[in-house]
């Protein structure tokens, strides 16, 4: 996976760079393991993983069990049933799932810290498809403040976190930011760009000696 996805060094004063990936590296894992976990092996069709441009989707066969809906998964309201509980707890023993059931939350939480779209789970054919894209679709996005106010609306809670931490102090740096938010400084740099691009905040002077400006509509 990681032959096939960009990766962007973030330069900054420490003496290692950060490396953000156009993917959370821990969400793919996560569900990469919930397909070898999870899917159905009587069937003939294969485990496929497409990477596009701009998304990556990933198809498992094997539908939902116990009349449980992608809604389900999305929100968190479902109890999980192994179908295959042997391959479920030999990488529990290797310490690989933490708790039965989470890995859905787990995946979506993740992207959420990275400022992307949460994952689109749906029922396909045989199986169940995992689309995650890189990039907020902006298709029907306009200049205009109407749609800033809708932006406004549909941001993560991890960039109101970032929005609130430089209207208290507009000079703080992405490690001080980091810390009143709770995420590293690889996640705050990549929610900032995202909240530039939409126009919520903007950065005035250099990096060094410069600060945050929060964009009053």
């Amino acid at each position: 996976m990681k032959k096939h996805i960009n990766c962007q060094v973030v330069i900054s004063d420490k003496l290692e760079n950060d490396l953000v990936w156009d993917y959370p590296l821990k969400a793919i894992r996560e569900i990469i393991l919930n397909m070898i976990v999870h899917r159905d092996y009587r069937s003939a069709s294969e485990s496929c993983v497409k990477i596009f441009d701009d998304r990556i989707e990933f198809f498992n066969p094997g539908k939902l069990m116990d009349g449980m809906t992608p809604d389900d998964l999305n929100s968190g309201n479902y109890l999980s049933t192994l179908r295959n509980k042997a391959i479920a707890n030999h990488f529990n023993m290797l310490g690989e799932i933490e708790k039965y059931g989470s890995g859905v939350t787990r995946v979506i939480g993740l992207f959420q810290e990275a400022g992307l779209p949460v994952p689109r789970i749906e029922e396909n054919g045989c199986g169940i498809r995992v689309t995650v894209r890189k990039t907020v679709d902006r298709d029907t996005e306009k200049d205009t403040e109407k749609d800033t106010e809708k932006d406004t609306e549909n941001i993560t809670e991890n960039q109101r976190k970032i929005l609130s931490a430089i209207e208290q102090n507009p000079s703080a740096s992405q490690e001080g930011i980091a810390q009143v938010v709770g995420i590293n400084r690889a996640n705050v740099a990549k929610n900032l760009k995202k909240l530039v691009e939409m126009g919520l905040v903007k950065r005035i002077g250099p990096d060094r000696g410069g600060h945050w400006e929060v964009v009053k509509k």
